[in-house]
């Protein structure tokens, strides 16, 4: 992740929200990934455990598409840059929901990641309109 922003970056909300849905990933991952790290009784590994690796990965994406299409100067790029935020908060919903079918009290958790996105969803959209 790019450490050198721009202050005035920092400063938009949607760049705090991002920040705070990698945050809160990171926990909720840790939390449900210590409880599917164990093999089942089969010998099998918890399939669910690779979807807590996904809303980590997805969420440290969201902060480096704001930075790139704040930085771009034409409009047809920054469009390309929000399609990608777009994907990246639907898969981050989408694994999310997957997740909430794991065996795991980490996924009591997830209904406060879900809400984020919501949040984030509706700052993106005010953040298009002001590009």
């Amino acid at each position: 992740m790019n450490y050198n922003i721009p202050s005035h970056l920092s400063e938009l909300p949607i760049y705090q929200k991002a920040m705070d849905i990698l945050v809160l990933s990171r926990s909720i991952s840790t939390y449900i990934s210590q409880d599917l790290s164990y093999l089942k009784p089969d010998g099998s590994e918890d399939l669910d455990i690779y979807f807590s690796g996904d809303i980590i990965q997805q969420s440290e994406s969201l902060v480096p598409e704001i930075e790139k299409a704040e930085a771009e100067r034409y409009s047809d790029r920054k469009h390309k840059h929000f399609a990608s935020l777009e994907r990246l908060v639907n898969r981050l919903h989408l694994n999310c929901n997957r997740l909430q079918h794991c065996n795991s009290n980490g996924k009591d958790y997830l209904p406060i990641l879900q809400n984020e996105l919501k949040k984030f969803r509706r700052l993106q959209r005010t953040w298009m309109m002001t590009l």
